[in-house]
């Protein structure tokens, strides 16, 4: 499966649009980690947990938004962006979504 933030795929036509393919996943990190960040975030500096975390958050949304585009038929995603939320104190949503195309 080809993802792409692009609007098209070089040497590739789209033949059809399938629709909106998405995949999220919602994260939230221990209280022990948050306590260490609010300590790291005093002297500054990468807060590594919570890079680690949103690495995961992303990997696990892309792969869902694929199987998404799969389910649909889809050979590529293109223009695919990622967006996040705030759900509760401490726990975040991060959605991947694009465009499910047929390619030529």
């Amino acid at each position: 499966m080809i993802v792409s933030t692009t609007e098209a795929i070089p040497g590739a036509s789209v033949a059809q649009v399938l629709g909106v393919a998405m995949g999220n996943t919602v994260r939230s990190k221990s209280v022990g980690k948050d306590i260490g960040a609010g300590f790291k975030s005093l002297a500054g500096g990468e807060l590594k947990s919570y890079t680690a975390m949103l690495t995961e958050a992303r990997e696990e949304a892309i792969a869902r938004m694929v199987e998404s585009a799969q389910g649909m038929g889809a050979d590529a995603v293109i223009m695919a962006r990622f967006t996040t939320s705030a759900i509760t104190e401490g726990a975040a949503e991060l959605l991947a979504y694009g465009t499910a195309v047929k390619l030529a």
